[in-house]
């Protein structure tokens, strides 16, 4: 974390941020008051936190099990040679909802939609043009908000700089 960034996520920031998860829509006003700030405070402090990006943008969160009855992981191993073409094909099919490049053995993980199996078949023979898919149906999805992950990372620092004080 550079220093701006933690600058902006004192505990001030860190609870604006829990506020705007649950939701985006909060006036300034109602922002400034849950947090303890004026609206104009609660405003600057979301327009810093934008231009540091840290807030990246603002979405509508659909609810994918409404309209699409399947959601699929697809791990993709593929060989170098088709890791280009393996992208372009991800990026063309408008059931993917995430792509994320990662390390080991797989090339591609995509989070795909569909209406059926039949649908899932064909997206999954799409991408069998270029590599081998693993694909593991979802059957819950749980979403965390950023606290949970603010809640472990100050678990995380708590040990060190309790190391660090025992030794004064």
């Amino acid at each position: 974390m550079t220093l701006q960034t933690e600058r902006l996520l004192d505990d001030t920031g860190w609870r604006i941020l829990e506020a705007l998860q649950a939701d985006a829509r909060l006036s300034f006003s109602e922002l400034g008051r849950q947090v303890g700030l004026s609206a104009p405070a609660a405003g600057e402090r979301v327009r810093r936190m934008e231009d540091a990006g840290i807030i990246a943008g603002y979405r509508v969160d659909l609810a994918l099990e409404k309209l699409f009855p399947m959601t699929a992981l697809v791990r993709i191993s593929a060989p170098e040679e088709n890791c280009t073409r393996l992208a372009a094909c991800a990026r063309g099919l408008k059931e993917v909802v995430e792509a994320h490049r990662v390390t080991g053995s797989d090339r591609l993980v995509l989070k795909v939609v569909a209406q059926s199996v039949d649908h899932l078949d064909g997206i999954i023979r799409q991408l069998s043009q270029f590599g081998t898919p693993t694909v593991s149906i979802v059957l819950s999805t749980r979403r965390q908000a950023v606290s949970h992950v603010r809640e472990r990372g100050d678990q995380r620092l708590a040990a060190p700089q309790a190391a660090r004080d025992a030794r004064r």
